[in-house]
């Protein structure tokens, strides 16, 4: 693994981990709120977050004589417009099926992006290594362990959250296309002002929640907006750059095994022995993925090299 590899796997990493104690902020924000106002608040505050940061960012770096590339603005709009209604179209499916279904279901569901890129991603004719295949079949069975050990029923708001994992999906292979071309932060903040205008379009055709339900939902808002939107998924964008579309998406479906850890860690939750052995799939699935397995083959003259 190169040292770039390990930088790139450890941003996805760090990544799952923000995402999934965003989980919880969800659930408690729809106690409160309609799933269009908490998803346009969210981007909203991720969007501004970024501006502020890109900012700061800027003004150090001509301080120090850093020569500031600009993107192409045309491939940073079109990034943006793409990546930003992907992410409104995910996160609404995704806030509309937790609103009811449970936490439990909405993570397993939620995870399954880790099956549908591939399976889009050989539609555009990007074939996965038959490894990648087992890794993607190794960590759905862990992610089943993990979630389902109660017994995963599906309801209409488990329904929802499966589309929202399809779109999510779609949103991982657009950001993998747009990532090479443009600055990645600035296609990060982009994304999220495309989405948080199309967000609140939605709530006012829909009807804003009153503003004593909207202060009772805030630091939910605030939580995810800045955590989950404006830093995790900025480094989704960046952690991307140059990784393979499955590999990505196999790291970053450790955050139901985050979620698990957070939920024993601050809600003093015990999990199963399936539960554990979930979280062991997921994390094998992860592990093997980096591993070369083909040059170590060779390596031990167990198969034969082309050259």
């Amino acid at each position: 693994m190169t040292s770039f590899e390990l930088r790139q796997y450890s941003l996805l990493f760090l990544t799952a981990v923000l995402w999934g104690t965003g989980f919880i902020g969800q659930k408690l924000g729809m106690d409160h709120v309609e799933p269009f106002t908490f998803t346009f608040m969210r981007t909203f505050i991720g969007g501004v977050f970024l501006v502020l940061f890109m900012s700061v960012r800027d003004h150090i770096r001509r301080r120090r004589g850093v020569t500031i590339i600009k993107s192409n603005l045309k491939m940073l709009l079109l990034g943006s417009f793409c990546c930003g209604v992907c992410l409104i179209c995910a996160e609404s499916f995704q806030q509309f099926g937790i609103r009811i279904t449970d936490v439990t279901n909405s993570s397993f569901i939620t995870s399954l992006y880790v099956v549908f890129v591939p399976i889009f991603g050989i539609v555009i004719g990007s074939k996965p290594s038959p490894k990648l295949v087992l890794c993607v079949a190794i960590s759905v069975a862990g992610l089943y362990l993990l979630t389902a050990s109660g017994g995963l029923s599906f309801s209409e708001g488990d329904f929802l959250t499966l589309i929202g994992a399809m779109c999510f999906a779609v949103h991982i292979l657009v950001i993998a296309y747009f990532v090479a071309r443009v600055d990645g932060v600035a296609l990060s903040c982009g994304q999220f002002l495309v989405a948080s205008f199309l967000g609140f379009v939605m709530m006012m055709v829909t009807g804003p929640d009153s503003f004593e339900n909207f202060m009772k939902a805030a630091p939910a808002f605030i939580y995810c907006g800045i955590v989950s939107n404006g830093i995790a998924y900025t480094l989704q964008v960046v952690g991307q750059r140059g990784v393979n579309a499955v590999i990505a998406t196999i790291i970053m479906s450790l955050e139901s095994v985050m979620g698990t850890f957070f939920g024993i860690l601050l809600l003093h939750e015990r999990p199963t022995g399936l539960q554990l052995t979930g979280c062991a799939l997921v994390f094998l699935a992860v592990v093997l993925a980096q591993i070369p397995v083909a040059a170590l083959l060779k390596k031990a003259g167990l198969i034969k090299s082309n050259a």
